[in-house]
Formats: C-alpha cells, sequence, structure tokens
C-alpha cells in the first residue's frame, strides 16, 4: 500500500488545493483531498457503509416533486463510502509520505498555512 497513490493540483470550491489519487487497486482509499480554507484532510475510503439521506421525491417520470415549500424530499438508506477527517497537520504529512508515491516532489505544503 505504500506509494499507491499520486498528489495533484485541484480545486476545492473556490480554493486551489490537493488530492491524492489512487494508482492501483490496492489502494484503500477512493481519494483523498485537503480543504484549505479549514486544514482539513479529507480521506475517502472503500469501506462502505449504510447512511440515510434525504433525497428528492420524484414523480414515475423521475421528476422532481415540487410543493408550496419547494421540492419535495424523502429520506432513504443509501450506501455511501466511510470519510475520515484530519484535522492534525503532522498527522496529514505523514499520510501523504506514507502513501504518495511523488511526496518528494510535489510541494503540497505551500497549501497545509498554519491558520
Amino acid at each position: 500500500m505504500n506509494n499507491s497513490m499520486i498528489l495533484v493540483h485541484a480545486s476545492w470550491q473556490e480554493s486551489k488545493t490537493f488530492r491524492l489519487v489512487p494508482t492501483n487497486d490496492a489502494c484503500p482509499y477512493v481519494e483523498c483531498i485537503f480543504d484549505p480554507t479549514s486544514n482539513v484532510f479529507v480521506i475517502i475510503s472503500k469501506i462502505k457503509k449504510q447512511a440515510l439521506h434525504m433525497l428528492p421525491k420524484l414523480d414515475e417520470y423521475g421528476i422532481a416533486v415540487t410543493g408550496t415549500k419547494g421540492t419535495k424530499q424523502e429520506r432513504h438508506k443509501i450506501e455511501v463510502f466511510q470519510e475520515f477527517y484530519v484535522e492534525d497537520l503532522e498527522a496529514v504529512e505523514n499520510i501523504i509520505k506514507h502513501f504518495a508515491s511523488n511526496a518528494d516532489t510535489f510541494d503540497y505544503a505551500q497549501y497545509m498555512a498554519e491558520k
């Protein structure tokens, strides 16, 4: 699992940042992304779980049903990937060094300014 990801430049909402994307099937993560506005590293694992989400109610044609207060919603149980949130920047750096094959050449620190 070492070096099973690569660092790439990315955008998150309106900020420039970086992502880790898998380079092989042995990687335990779908992707990782750093949120520079909150200094939180989001890890999306391949572990799946059931979660309840509110989704738009659809008619028989797949069109969202609207009411007097906007789009109607209903609760559904769906399968989602488990997410982990890492706030400790030293831990983020350790994860990057462990998984990213280009950790020594990619300047990820520019996005990890202490706030």
